[in-house]
């Protein structure tokens, strides 16, 4: 399906010639290049070895694009250049930028907070596992991203199940005066309490590395080796502890997948597009064995293939420390040896990118590509389903253009304190996440939410927000009041007749009411859907994301609002030394953050004082 959200006005004849002179003041050195439209976003991003041969054979009207490129390059106003000393420089600042600022026509991997990984401090003296959703470079082993929590949580299941692993948390750890039912029960040797020897626990942790990493065939025989020595010595319990914990990783192995017969660690990235989307595929095989996939869905990423692949390559391994030393590609990057160096860097040792022609390797290759031409096509599919829901809804409401773009507001407070607001936007039926905005309520003094709703539509909808596209649909949360509020505002910013409005409301059980209601201009009754039940279905959906948004974004705020009082609490912490923390840490979050060792460093901060204010703080951010 077409780009059909799009707002595109081709650039007039002024605009061309302003363009063209951009290109001839750009230098030759190497560096990155940003597309910008009229009101300064940014479009795209990209880098170059000599940055005005680049850009000047995206204007060559002789030369072919593919859609996406050709949609974007229509509404570029501005070019702006910044030059590097060396490529891989160039490289490097590309990949930060894209990561600051989300261009929409990049490749553009989402948020890894949203997906949990597996951490292991081993600069604790007994280290244990926690679940995280952002990968720092504090010096820690991190596993994953693991594609749902519940993966992580049934691996983190079977590690303590497996290994006697300490699971209490690192501040319970550090105040416990005896050990917990974990040790009684044998899933844990105590070393919160007990003096556990450090080598028998640093080789249980060892175990557990290998395990995560996916050594599992080396250490089932590692472990059968040990069983073997123990019943050899007439250490029965011990050799059945080993046996059991034996059977475990290769109950673990059977329902593993072994696709190489050279047992060696490699990660497979296939990629496929049409005129709509991208889609890039990551296997991870480690040890011969096939471990997991994670899928990359790109909707409007510009460029050709070798464009995304650079892209995608630089993005997933520029933060993950687990890199591979050879990765198969698809479609081999257009800076090859650049990237296997940028690689090779990060890993410490070298990384290959190999592109398959034929045997084992290719087969793995095409594997990938296949899947990717399978979620491409449920899109395109999923993407045809959505456009005809859109139209029956836009037949049924009696609107004037299909809804692609719908926006939703709803009010959130708590007994009319801490009030705020949330609009989530729906494009092609889909949430569009990076288009969501919150808002602080600012003029109500007091729990109003007509005076709320009336205020985040002002700020939504006035000349300072005109950046943003205006919705086909705006649908707000409530009954006839808040439809009133919205076309009065509507009305006073000149908009009437730019979207349809609609309300959608809560059935009311006490009057015998079976569904949520939809009221529409002019209009004193709900509608009454009947037999298209699942268009009301696609609304409420609409709506109780918007709940969800508004409703997280009001408990964030409690949260911080909590964490800053958390400080007024701590004695020896007075206004002056929360002052300089704050400076210094930018956040409560962050001082959360800080090692202890780091908070002992700052003026007027002891080592004691330090513990007391993580500690604190660690107990406010759990509540």
């Amino acid at each position: 399906m077409a780009d059909s959200d799009e707002k595109i006005d081709l650039n007039p004849d002024a605009v061309a010639a302003e363009l063209a002179a951009q290109v001839e003041m750009i230098s030759r050195d190497p560096g990155v290049y940003l597309y910008k439209n009229s009101q300064g976003t940014i479009l795209y991003i990209g880098k170059a070895r000599d940055l005005k041969k680049r850009v000047q054979s995206y204007f060559q009207t002789n030369r072919p694009h593919e859609p996406k490129t050709r949609v974007m390059l229509r509404q570029v106003a501005t070019i702006e250049t910044i030059a590097t000393r060396t490529e891989k420089e160039a490289l490097i600042l590309e990949s930060n930028l894209i990561k600051r600022h989300r261009p929409r026509y990049n490749v553009v991997l989402k948020d890894d907070k949203r997906y949990p990984s597996i951490r292991l401090n081993l600069k604790q003296p007994y280290p244990n596992l926690n679940i995280v959703r952002k990968i720092q470079n504090d010096g820690a082993l991190y596993f994953g991203p693991y594609a749902s929590s519940a993966a992580v949580k049934q691996t983190i299941k079977f590690i303590h199940k497996t290994f006697k692993l300490r699971k209490c948390r690192t501040k319970t750890f550090m105040s416990r005066t005896r050990p917990c039912l974990n040790y009684q029960m044998g899933l844990c040797l105590g070393p919160c309490c007990l003096n556990v020897d450090a080598g028998v626990y640093g080789a249980i942790v060892d175990e557990v590395i290998a395990f995560l990493r996916g050594r599992t065939p080396a250490l089932v025989q590692q472990i059968k080796k040990e069983m073997q020595h123990a019943a050899a010595r007439q250490a029965f319990e011990k050799a059945a502890v080993l046996r059991d914990k034996m059977f475990a990783l290769e109950k673990t192995l059977e329902k593993q997948v072994c696709v190489t017969a050279d047992f060696k660690d490699r990660d497979i990235v296939g990629m496929e597009h049409d005129d709509n989307a991208s889609v890039i595929i990551l296997l991870r095989v480690r040890g011969g064995f096939l471990l997991g996939q994670r899928t990359y869905p790109f909707e409007f990423a510009a460029g050709h293939f070798e464009t995304k692949m650079t892209d995608f390559l630089q993005q997933l391994y520029g933060e993950q420390q687990e890199i591979p030393p050879e990765i198969l590609v698809s479609h081999m990057p257009g800076e090859q040896a650049l990237i296997e160096s940028f690689l090779s860097e990060r890993r410490g040792k070298r990384v290959r990118l190999v592109r398959p022609q034929r045997g084992e390797k290719a087969r793995l290759t095409q594997m990938a590509v296949q899947n990717a031409r399978r979620v491409l096509k449920e899109m395109a599919d999923s993407a045809a389903s959505n456009l005809v829901m859109l139209n029956r809804l836009k037949r049924f409401l009696q609107m004037e253009r299909t809804p692609l773009r719908i926006e939703c507001f709803d009010n959130s407070n708590l007994y009319g304190t801490q009030q705020v607001a949330a609009m989530v936007v729906f494009s092609n039926a889909r949430p569009l996440k990076e288009a969501y905005r919150r808002y602080q309520i600012k003029a109500s003094a007091k729990h109003d939410d007509y005076a709320m709703m009336a205020e985040v539509l002002n700020r939504r909808y006035s000349k300072s927000e005109g950046e943003a596209p205006l919705p086909d649909l705006l649908l707000v949360d409530g009954g006839k009041g808040q439809l009133n509020i919205a076309l009065a505002v509507i009305d006073q910013l000149d908009l009437e007749g730019r979207f349809a409005v609609a309300a959608i409301a809560k059935k009311d059980e006490s009057m015998g009411e079976t569904m949520d209601k939809i009221y529409l201009p002019r209009r004193a009754n709900p509608v009454q859907f009947g037999r298209h039940a699942d268009l009301l279905l696609f609304l409420q959906r609409v709506r109780d994301e918007a709940h969800r948004a508004a409703v997280g974004y009001q408990r964030k705020r409690r949260k911080a609002h909590s964490l800053l009082s958390a400080l007024d609490e701590i004695t020896g912490v007075g206004p002056r030394r929360k002052k300089m923390l704050l400076q210094h840490y930018g956040s409560v979050a962050g001082i959360g953050r800080a090692a202890i060792e780091d908070l002992a460093r700052q003026p007027g901060i002891s080592e004691s004082l330090a513990r007391a204010i993580k500690s604190h703080l660690s107990e406010h951010s759990e509540q």
